[in-house]
């Protein structure tokens, strides 16, 4: 049982977290077990997409008393280095009407006015990070197009995980945080250059995080 579960999507983002310490157990998430800060820790290596994301925010985080993420993401204009996502949302979710693709926050009805499409994650304990809102959803942006469209929300960041375990996060009513570094500008050079960047940015990500155990 953990009072904190931490989520990254992948391997390298979540080894990159207390890198060598805890005990990793088996199961579909690999998840690694510690103590830290006075915490007891569950860092799982959820997958890739949204519902991988969830899934393990559901069945791992009801016990938790938090949930937090780490891990990399892409630009939509903000500048390199780690970000505490504030705010999240899913670009893919919504209604497809003539002409116009309106989001909703994910759960809602999509009918009818759309109000806020985001969720708010639990309040900044004062690491000096930048905020940023982040887009998610269940493909890898590589097109300045799309990351135009997912501008126009708000986002400077665009992953494919973090709105849904904010929605998850939500649903069971716990406070979520996320703390995510750039490894790409969302364009034509993302797939080499989110290879180039991940070990480096998880572990920045992976740091910062650490900082923020440490202060709840």
């Amino acid at each position: 049982m953990a009072d904190i579960l931490i989520l990254a999507a992948l391997p390298e983002e979540a080894d990159a977290l207390f890198p060598g310490a805890g005990v990793r157990a088996g199961g579909p998430f690999a998840v690694r077990r510690l103590d830290a800060h006075g915490h007891a820790l569950a860092i799982a290596t959820c997958g890739l997409g949204k519902v991988n994301a969830a899934l393990a925010a559901g069945l791992l985080g009801a016990e938790a008393d938090r949930l937090l993420m780490t891990g990399t993401c892409g630009s939509l204009g903000a500048g390199p280095g780690a970000y505490w996502l504030a705010e999240a949302l899913q670009h893919d979710y919504g209604a497809n009407e003539p002409g116009l693709f309106r989001r909703y926050r994910a759960g809602d009805w999509p009918m009818g006015e759309a109000g806020e499409a985001h969720f708010a994650a639990m309040p900044d304990p004062g690491l000096g990070l930048p905020h940023a809102r982040i887009a998610s959803g269940d493909s890898f942006v590589a097109c300045p197009d799309a990351a135009a469209d997912l501008q126009s929300l708000g986002a400077t960041l665009v992953d494919m995980e973090v709105g849904a375990v904010a929605q998850a996060a939500a649903r069971l009513g716990k406070p979520w945080a996320a703390i995510k570094a750039v490894t790409d500008d969302a364009n034509d050079a993302s797939g080499g250059d989110f290879q180039a960047n991940l070990i480096r940015a998880a572990r920045t990500a992976g740091q910062e995080v650490e900082r923020l155990v440490a202060m709840l």
